[in-house]
């Protein structure tokens, strides 16, 4: 029988035992309902997000890359479009040792030394997660291979894309430009525009030209496609696109018969040809020679072909047309001519006596080659091209005055044309002269200085666009449009046309009687003065200035002998004109570089430019073999009808 001690402690113990037994029954409800809360919230607060993730896990959001623009010429010349084609591509971080995958793809497709090295540049560019082309444009036979044996290289894929195409190659190359793998830099500037969603997928941008100027109306709008992916991530099958929008078409100004004809007259010769149409500020042709083929840039271009374009003495990378600065000798005396008249520093019959030469402050300045015109006025002054004339009145008007006349003309000022890469150039002033030397003796200007600026050389350098529209601004009678290439865009879906604004034309308010004065003096250089003969028998009448512009600084006592310098050292042709006289529907400058005498070897292109967007006629072909050789005048031989011309196919 338990005693009442043993009795108290098992009552103590059955009272322990049901502590232990509610404590744990609480940490058990507890747990549950902690369990229960958790679940609540997986499945009612974090509902939505969780089954997003979820379908995130199971799908993936491929961008489509939308077909790029079309560039076509004024009368729709297809100047740069797409077509499809298969490539090689390696994902370097799945595709294990490099080098070995490398080597044991060259046996299952042909890849050259050249494949090799674009795609270690490619690499070097690249990070190391992106897909990179090993092998461009595939055969059939070379993707059969490929696939049949495709488990044995991760990490390297065949891709279907579209390829950039310019069907005319070299052909107005530095005005269409091209496009090009997108680099890290540009990579970060998208990343950091409105523009990053867009270009999700996209590889290659335009670089230059207008395939760069009109990028965004070129590149159209990225698409979308959902896929369902298995675990390992790859496509199982499609669940919603939204479809991609291809780029706009855009329609340039240029004329591509005409542009191809100009740089054939061109030949080997290095120089520029800008033609505008001085009602519009379309610009018809805008020519650098030489050109380089934009085709060799869309994969990449390989190390050779850099080498030579990049090394030639030629420089076919430079758009000389934009870039090219020049002095530009006697075609700058029309427009000084007309400074004279309107800021009254001459009257159209004022006389100066011209002996050949002008000596200022003990040194003589020089004029066809010391034989004098005699008693010149402005009329004069142009047919004749009397630099004595100009030394003279640079000397009164001093290099402020010039300055500012010119400037509004465009020269030495950017002409806002739609292409990117205009240089400026030099329309040399005191204040320019104070900004751009160091040391306080080259600051000063000195009077002799302002001489030679009158005959269009000394710190005067121009580019061949900026005398283009200068030109262009005289033909207009003084008012002054913007050069423009692009004209219009055409919607790749609707096909509607719709033009591009352009700003309006700027009256620079010169007096019609002064504008009269220089249009009949520049007549009277192709009827009686230095473009006399190249002008021969044509059935308009056009207006025109040569210049020879020096390369090189001639001693005051040496005399120019071309055979005794050097080929880049020699002189260069200029002529500015525009047509008709009476009407212009044309005006243009062209230069060609170390040519000699301008009506010898620039105004024989210009007569052939203006017989084919006038008169419908192309030259033959003796007569542009005599022209590329700076032998031909008037134009010689049969000349054919521009509809009978065919360009060239690829």
């Amino acid at each position: 029988m338990a005693t009442v001690t043993e009795l108290r402690d098992t009552l103590r113990d059955a009272a322990r035992f049901r502590a232990r037994v509610v404590a744990l029954g609480a940490v058990v409800l507890l747990a549950f309902g902690l369990l229960v809360a958790r679940l609540v919230f997986l499945q009612v607060v974090r509902h939505e997000d969780l089954a997003a993730q979820a379908e995130n896990n199971r799908t993936a959001v491929v961008p489509i890359v939308p077909n790029r623009g079309l560039i076509l010429d004024r009368n729709g010349v297809v100047l740069a479009t797409n077509y499809a084609a298969y490539t090689l591509e390696i994902t370097p971080y799945r595709a294990g040792v490099l080098e070995e995958t490398i080597e044991a793809l060259s046996k299952v497709v042909d890849i050259q030394p050249r494949d090799r090295r674009r795609f270690k540049r490619l690499m070097e560019e690249s990070r190391n997660f992106d897909s990179l082309p090993i092998r461009t444009r595939l055969t059939d036979q070379e993707v059969a291979r490929f696939t049949a044996q495709r488990y044995r290289f991760p990490g390297v894929d065949i891709k279907a894309r579209l390829f950039r195409n310019y069907p005319l190659g070299e052909v107005a190359s530095h005005a269409i430009g091209y496009i090009g793998r997108i680099n890290q830099s540009e990579k970060a500037r998208i990343r950091d525009s409105d523009d990053e969603a867009n270009y999700r997928g996209t590889e290659y941008i335009g670089k230059l030209g207008v395939e760069q100027s009109y990028e965004s109306a070129l590149h159209g709008v990225t698409g979308v496609e959902q896929m369902e992916t298995s675990a390992g991530g790859r496509a199982v099958r499609k669940l919603s696109s939204g479809a991609a929008t291809p780029g706009h078409s855009v329609q340039l100004s240029l004329d591509i018969k005409l542009q191809k004809m100009i740089e054939d007259l061109f030949g080997d010769r290095r120089g520029a040809l800008v033609a505008i149409d001085p009602r519009s500020g379309e610009v018809l042709a805008l020519v650098s020679k030489p050109t380089f083929d934009p085709n060799l840039f869309v994969e990449g271009i390989d190390v050779e072909n850099w080498a030579a374009l990049n090394e030639s003495l030629d420089k076919p990378l430079l758009n000389r047309a934009l870039r090219g600065t020049y002095p530009p000798g006697s075609t700058y005396k029309p427009f000084m001519a007309l400074a004279a008249l309107e800021t009254g520093k001459r009257t159209a019959s004022a006389i100066t006596m011209d002996n050949g030469s002008w000596t200022f402050g003990g040194h003589t300045f020089r004029s066809h080659g010391d034989h004098g015109l005699g008693a010149v006025d402005i009329h004069r002054s142009i047919v004749q091209s009397s630099n004595v004339y100009y030394y003279a009145l640079a000397n009164d008007m001093g290099v402020d005055l010039m300055h500012d006349f010119m400037k509004p003309l465009g020269f030495g000022q950017i002409t806002g044309i739609d292409l990117n890469g205009e240089v400026r150039g030099v329309l040399p002033s005191q204040a320019w002269k104070r900004k751009t030397y160091r040391r306080p003796e080259q600051k000063k200007w000195y009077a002799g200085e302002t001489i030679s600026l009158g005959i269009g050389q000394g710190y005067n350098n121009f580019t061949i666009l900026q005398l283009a529209q200068a030109t262009s601004t005289l033909a207009n009678a003084g008012v002054r449009n913007r050069p423009h290439l692009a004209v219009a865009t055409l919607d790749a879906v609707s096909r509607e046309r719709h033009p591009i604004p352009v700003d309006p034309p700027a009256h620079l308010g010169y007096k019609p009687e002064n504008v009269a004065v220089v249009r009949r003096a520049l007549v009277g250089v192709t009827q009686e003065g230095t473009s006399t003969r190249v002008f021969a028998g044509a059935r308009y009448l056009s207006a025109g200035k040569t210049g020879t512009a020096q390369a090189v600084t001639i001693g005051q006592k040496d005399k120019y002998n071309a055979t005794k310098l050097q080929e880049h050292q020699r002189d260069h042709a200029l002529y500015m004109a525009y047509a008709p006289a009476e009407d212009p529907r044309i005006a243009l400058a062209v230069i060609v570089e170390n040519a000699g005498f301008g009506a010898a070897h620039a105004a024989p292109i210009a007569r052939r430019v203006f017989d084919y967007w006038l008169l419908d006629e192309y030259p033959s072909e003796e007569d542009m073999a005599a022209v590329r050789k700076g032998q031909a005048a008037a134009p010689i031989g049969k000349p054919r009808k521009v509809q009978d011309i065919e360009l060239p196919t690829p």
